[in-house]
């Protein structure tokens, strides 16, 4: 695919979808709903291709005996065990009873470590921060610090206020933060698509 050409199909998704965030209508939706569609199915195929790449160089480096062998089998054995419980005669794919014990007993222990590591690396680099001085980090640290105390999960009255000063929170301050930078994300690709498309570079500004 030429270069003009995806750039072009970014833009048109992207203004669509910022049409479909700015405008309220049903046939709109539709579309968008099918641009959706097909945006998943192409990250899902770019996601099947990643993973038989990544096998194939694990393979390959363990036939030239580089890299990491442990690693390579354990990631090899992974995916053919994935792929066995999803693939193997009489299984309901992603809906197997086999591959949801296989995602709850190793997938979500897995996360929940690489969660608790980033967790505690939060706060060593929060430490370093405040030492190192500065505002942003005093203004982060303190959002962070009233985040946490509105999701305490608290009984009673306490906890449906704090509840409900957390929904409000999200709702409107974090969700126009998140508004705001969808709509700048997206003005910003076309501009920079349609620069591309335009062949305007830095040297004819």
């Amino acid at each position: 695919m030429k270069r003009s050409t995806l750039t072009v199909l970014v833009v048109v998704v992207g203004l669509l979808l910022l049409a479909d965030f700015l405008v309220v209508n049903e046939g709109l939706g539709e579309l968008v709903s099918l641009v959706l569609e097909a945006v998943i199915l192409v990250a899902a195929g770019a996601a099947l291709a990643g993973a038989v790449a990544l096998g194939m160089r694990r393979v390959r480096d363990l036939r030239r005996r580089r890299g990491d062998p442990v690693g390579a089998l354990l990631l090899l054995g992974g995916l053919g065990a994935m792929l066995l419980a999803g693939l193997r005669p009489g299984s309901e794919g992603a809906a197997d009873p086999l591959v949801g014990w296989m995602v709850v007993a190793l997938l979500v222990p897995i996360g929940a470590t690489l969660f608790a590591l980033l967790f505690v690396t939060t706060l060593a680099a929060a430490r370093r921060s405040l030492a190192a001085g500065g505002r942003e980090t005093t203004v982060m640290l303190a959002a962070a610090a009233v985040a946490v105390l509105l999701l305490l999960p608290l009984s009673g009255p306490a906890g449906d206020w704090l509840a409900g000063v957390a929904g409000w929170s999200l709702a409107v301050p974090i969700g126009a933060v998140f508004r705001g930078l969808l709509i700048g994300v997206a003005i910003l690709t076309a501009l920079v698509a349609a620069r591309t498309l335009l062949g305007i570079g830095a040297a004819d500004e």
